[in-house]
């Protein structure tokens, strides 16, 4: 293989991130090939490279101003640092009298004509004619039939290379290997989104990409030589010019003075909690205890959960620590469970219950029943031959059902919702091993079971349990929504958390396992306490509990709880909605209603992530902006279990606050422009109109409340925990990922000191920290290996 061609490929796909298809819609940093550098340098070569806004538009730095969430003391601050003196209207005006010009595409015919190659090649089953030689690769298929592509001219299949090497090898002949990075850069950037996508199935070694392979090498010959049987450049005529540069530090100033208003609001939240504010004593056993998600849609149900009895929540991310994929026994299909970065190391199906086998055959041979029907209806409704005849056949039943999801969708999410949680009362998850991603063991070891559930006691910082201990993953419920799988957990790989939340339980109820949680880790649970697996719907903040299987003795105690969750349901959705009355009612209807754009907001908001004990925020409405993971440093005595929540979760948020952050910003480039127009392509994604690129990221109306008006305020990430700042120093001195995310502006981070009054620190550059406080003024440089601190006053 051509080292230099592979070299320069690998620099090229930097520019471009991962698109996730939309069954598995992934929150992702569009710019994460440049995490590596500042956050401005990051942005300014994604403006060179795809044309695209870094920066909120002005209109939305107005709206943030005149609601106040600016503080005007914190702008003319940084205005002041920078040299700027007049006043922030001036400057404020300065940026919206800029005009946004859009930048001609040379390569409009090149984008137009891969775009359509792309889509018949990549489809994954929504089209019913396969393009052929597929099984032979992109390029090998492309080479083929590229002869009878009259947009291409008269072409011979011998005057085309016979491998990508060779094509790329012929074409670039005629430029020094110092362009080949910089060209191969070009064309990549001109189609991100279907570029991304490639990148996605390669690096995720998917079955489609093993049955059908592509690669950005195949993709590049054969674009390239289409580019040059067309005559178009293979270099950009010139670099698309950027703002002049009081644009961009103004843009940045208004962007700093924006997140810094919003920290200091935390701050001051934090400084009163902290006060006012005990957590349980060791002898008061709450009636219960839930586990929710760390997503920010938790915080608002956890605080009505709360109001409601003698609960204690916590937060944990929704995979709740089990590395696995699932098999879905309604339709067969197994997919991953656990986050993207996490590598699956289980497999988990559905077994009967312990005197429920009869049951659980009659439910397999119905859903076989089921599956042949669908497959085929699509195959009647899809064939040319009788897809006349079926559509006039079915016309009554499709109207009678268009009429019903019309008028009374509320009602129709009941029937579905009753029929949802069937498989639940006569099944129970089965875990097994997985070894390069193959099932080869029955089981796993009775230390590893263990293991799962210590993990998760020592990352939430347990100190008690209550009779009852609720493992409550979420997921939520759309109709007509090609993005429905982005409201799902995004820590499940944008599966429900269900199945996990009952492959936790499980575990924990099992006797064996108690026995060596007590007798190896000295964790000891009650006799009394009982396990169970439930899951939040986001869409109507119902929560659904899989009891079939607790014992008499806990039935009063879960009734119990049944009924206060419903009541924290409708104070939910009354909060959520802003409505008084038939709260439940509406949001199960704006969950089925087929023509809805705004059944929720997802993650929209997002702007915190806070690792600490509940009682930091319990007693504040933090408005569903930020995530909450429980931790107790005191129980974390060697600091491993806050590394791992800095190392995972904190990654992760960071991942969804960009995917908000540039979606928002740009939300043509990096978003999912209008779903009013959005077509979907190939089972994996949509696009605008009739063709063209993959749209990336969140649709406009899962950020805007109208076309102008935001709804998710574009910040980056600010992480609060509540840990010694010297253990926070030295795990930052162990990742040096970690640290880059911070150095470079990606991510903010705020420590919580218990062992210094509970004082809050800024991190700064190079492991240093400076007072988040007010009033104070002190700079912290870190000490590691157990050196003296130094404190420089100023």
């Amino acid at each position: 293989m051509n080292q230099s061609l592979i070299n320069s490929i690998d620099e090229a796909s930097k520019v471009i991130g991962k698109t996730w298809p939309l069954y598995t819609f992934v929150a992702s940093n569009p710019l994460s090939g440049y995490e590596n550098v500042p956050f401005q340098e990051a942005v300014s070569i994604a403006n060179r490279h795809f044309n695209a806004n870094a920066f909120p538009a002005a209109a939305l730095y107005r709206q943030a101003w005149e609601k106040g969430d600016i503080n005007q003391e914190v702008l003319v601050a940084l205005l002041q640092e920078n040299g700027l003196s007049e006043s922030p209207e001036y400057y404020l005006q300065q940026l919206e009298s800029q005009s946004s010009t859009e930048a001609l595409n040379d390569n409009h015919e090149v984008d137009r004509i891969m775009a359509k190659w792309l889509a018949a090649y990549m489809d994954e089953g929504l089209a019913e004619w396969e393009m052929p030689f597929k099984t032979e690769g992109f390029y090998a298929a492309w080479r083929h039939l590229a002869i009878y592509d009259s947009e291409l001219g008269i072409t011979y299949l011998k005057d085309i290379p016979k491998n990508s090497e060779e094509a790329l090898e012929q074409i670039l002949k005629e430029y020094s290997k110092s362009d080949y990075a910089k060209i191969f850069t070009y064309h990549l950037a001109a189609l991100p989104g279907w570029t991304g996508y490639i990148n996605y199935r390669t690096e995720s070694n998917s079955e489609w990409n093993k049955d059908y392979p592509i690669s950005l090498m195949d993709y590049l010959a054969a674009r390239l030589w289409t580019a040059k049987k067309l005559n178009v450049p293979m270099l950009p005529k010139n670099d698309i010019e950027t703002s002049n540069s009081i644009v961009p530090q103004l843009q940045y100033i208004w962007l700093k003075a924006w997140e810094k208003t919003w920290q200091n609001q935390l701050v001051k939240t934090f400084e009163q909690e902290a006060k006012a504010t005990k957590s349980l004593s060791e002898h008061e056993v709450p009636e219960a205890q839930m586990v929710f998600c760390i997503d920010t849609r938790s915080e608002l149900i956890r605080r009505h959960v709360e109001s409601k009895g003698h609960y204690e929540t916590y937060g944990y991310a929704g995979f709740f620590g089990i590395a696995m994929d699932y098999e879905n026994l309604n339709d067969g299909i197994t997919r991953k469970s656990c986050p993207p970065i996490v590598s699956s190391a289980y497999k988990v199906c559905e077994t009967a219950q312990l005197n429920k086998e009869k049951r659980f055959l009659t439910f397999e041979k119905k859903n076989e029943i089921l599956k042949f029907g669908d497959y085929f209806l699509k195959r009647m409704k899809n064939m040319l031959p009788s897809a006349f005849g079926y559509v006039e056949g079915s016309g009554l039943y499709y109207g009678l059902s268009l009429i019903a999801r019309t008028l009374i969708p509320g009602k129709m999410y009941q029937i579905n919702e009753r029929n949802a949680s069937k498989m639940e009362t006569i099944c129970q998850p089965e875990i097994n091993k997985l070894v390069n991603e193959d099932l080869v063991a029955s089981g796993i070891p009775l230390n590893e079971k263990a293991g799962i559930v210590k993990s998760a006691f020592d990352l939430m910082g347990w100190k008690q349990f209550a009779p009852l201990v609720l493992f409550v993953g979420h997921r939520s419920h759309t109709a007509n929504n090609p993005f429905s799988s982005s409201l799902d957990c995004g820590a499940c790989a944008a599966s429900p958390g269900r199945h996990n939340a009952r492959m936790l339980a499980k575990l924990a109820n099992l006797a064996e396992v108690r026995e060596v949680l007590a007798e190896v880790h000295g964790i000891k649970i009650p006799k009394n306490t009982i396990f169970i697996g439930a899951e939040h719907n986001t869409t109507t903040d119902d929560i659904v509990l899989f009891d079939s299987e607790v014992p008499v003795s806990h039935k009063q105690l879960v009734q119990n709880l049944k009924s206060n969750l419903l009541k924290a349901q409708i104070t939910a959705t009354q909060d959520r909605l802003d409505v008084k009355t038939s709260s439940i009612s509406s949001a199960q209807h704006k969950a089925n209603n087929w023509g809805e754009t705004r059944p929720e907001w997802g993650l929209a908001k997002n702007a915190g992530f806070i690792v600490g004990p509940r009682s930091l925020t319990k007693n504040t409405n933090l408005e569903n902006r930020c995530f909450l993971h429980s931790y107790d440093w005191e129980l974390d005595i060697n600091g491993k279990a806050l590394e791992g929540i800095m190392q995972g979760p904190m990654v992760v948020t960071q991942w969804i606050n960009n995917h908000y952050y540039f979606s928002t910003v740009d939300n043509n480039m990096y978003g999912g422009g209008s779903k009013i127009t959005h077509n979907i392509t190939g089972n994996f994604a949509v696009v605008q109109g009739n063709g063209g690129d993959l749209k990336m990221g969140l649709p406009l109306q899962s950020l805007f409340q109208s076309d102008d008006a935001m709804y998710h305020a574009p910040l980056r990430l600010s992480v609060m925990i509540q840990a010694p700042v010297n253990r926070v120093s030295e795990i930052l001195a162990r990742n040096g990922n970690l640290k880059t995310l911070l150095d470079n502006e990606w991510i903010y981070l705020m420590v919580m000191d218990p062992t210094d009054k509970n004082e809050i620190f800024l991190y700064k550059k190079s492991i240093e920290w400076v007072s988040a406080s007010i009033s104070k003024k002190t700079v912290r440089t870190a000490v590691l290996k157990n050196e003296i601190e130094e404190l420089v006053l100023f």
